[in-house]
């Protein structure tokens, strides 16, 4: 009778588990780019330069990771060809295992990116959550040729082939668009200097020893007797902005990060000159020629002066341009080019290029 429980929870917690971790990254393939971009570097930097050759394929091995992860947990669901499954899933928290502790012993990537932008876990958490994975994963392991599948060969095959296929293009659909939610600071809603102050201010908490006894007090106490042990801050997780590092400059140097922030303003954002996509370069320029004297239009880029120069001529971008670090560029928005607006600081839209809106809709907005 125990075994069976374990046997059931081992199921629906691996199985439950691995589904919910997938679709929070499915809802954003390109932010897990990001995060594999971020793993290769940091191989190439402690064990040689053979994973720069991975960086540009970040993207394809992103989403294969995400496809196998949901397709294994639908099945360890329905105790589908457990052997091969469990063999694959054994290797796949073998792999991300070594990858958290790395993380979190030597301190190289503060998140993993289990749970995408939705839940943010310390290296340490993530380590510790993949031990108490692997528990339940070996435990199917063990027992896998017990176990008999939910359903017969012919239909556990389709929903296996079904499910990898509806990710496959809903993975797609985001990339070629943007996230379907977005759990992001820059989100539709949020006013980004609300951001980037602390939620709380710290709560600290002085232990100090009197007569042989600990006591605890959320002030400092200089009294005579009381002899200091230590003090820690009890509200860590809230006294740390959701927006750290937005800042803004012109080519000259000069601040425009509260520029950003006064009145209304359509942000084009282009990271990477080098990478951005063309094709939907005409309606942009079109949109700020539109918006012209009514809403201000500038791009935000980490490319070079020259590079920048040489990509508004070709395209006849006349709006200004400023600098901004690339990864808050790529957290601001999940396309490049990207476009959002905001109004006094308040993000009021966000759109792929491929959905690049008119300016029937951005004045329409702003109003």
């Amino acid at each position: 009778m125990f075994s069976k429980i374990i046997d059931q929870f081992s199921r629906f917690f691996v199985g439950g588990l691995l589904i919910f971790s997938g679709l929070i990254k499915l809802n954003d393939p390109i932010g897990t780019q990001i995060k594999m971009e971020e793993y290769f570097e940091v191989f190439a930097e402690d064990f040689g330069s053979l994973f720069h050759y991975f960086i540009p394929w970040s993207l394809e091995i992103g989403m294969i990771m995400i496809i196998l992860e949901l397709a294994l947990g639908v099945a360890i669901l329905i105790y589908w060809r457990m052997d091969l499954t469990t063999w694959v899933l054994l290797a796949l928290m073998v792999f991300f295992t070594f990858l958290t502790f790395y993380s979190a012993y030597f301190n190289k990537v503060t998140d993993c990116g289990c749970f995408g932008d939705a839940i943010k876990l310390t290296p340490w958490e993530s380590f510790t959550k993949d031990i108490v994975l692997m528990v339940f994963v070996l435990h199917l392991f063990w027992y896998r040729r017990s176990y008999k599948a939910i359903l017969r060969t012919r239909e556990g095959n389709f929903i296996v082939v079904a499910t990898t296929l509806i990710c496959l293009f809903l993975g797609v659909y985001a990339i070629q668009h943007l996230p379907f939610i977005d759990f992001r600071a820059y989100r539709i809603g949020n006013t980004i200097p609300q951001q980037m102050i602390p939620e709380e201010q710290p709560i600290i908490e002085y232990s100090f020893e009197k007569d042989g006894k600990e006591v605890k007090s959320d002030k400092y106490i200089s009294e005579a007797g009381y002899t200091y042990v230590s003090s820690r801050v009890l509200n860590e997780d809230k006294i740390k902005p959701k927006i750290t590092d937005y800042a803004v400059t012109s080519p000259e140097g000069e601040d425009k990060t509260q520029y950003t922030f006064d009145g209304d303003k359509l942000l084009i954002i282009i990271y990477d000159v080098r990478k951005a996509s063309v094709k939907n370069m005409e309606a942009i320029k079109n949109l700020t020629k539109e918006l012209e004297g009514k809403v201000d239009c500038f791009v935000l880029t980490s490319s070079s002066s020259e590079q920048m120069e040489a990509f508004r001529h070709e395209h006849q971008l006349a709006v200004p341009y400023y600098y901004s670090d690339a990864t808050v560029l790529k957290t601001i928005i999940r396309s490049n080019p990207g476009i959002t607006l905001w109004k006094s600081g308040t993000v009021l839209g966000n759109w792929h290029h491929n959905d690049t809106p008119s300016s029937a809709e951005v004045l329409k907005l702003v109003q």
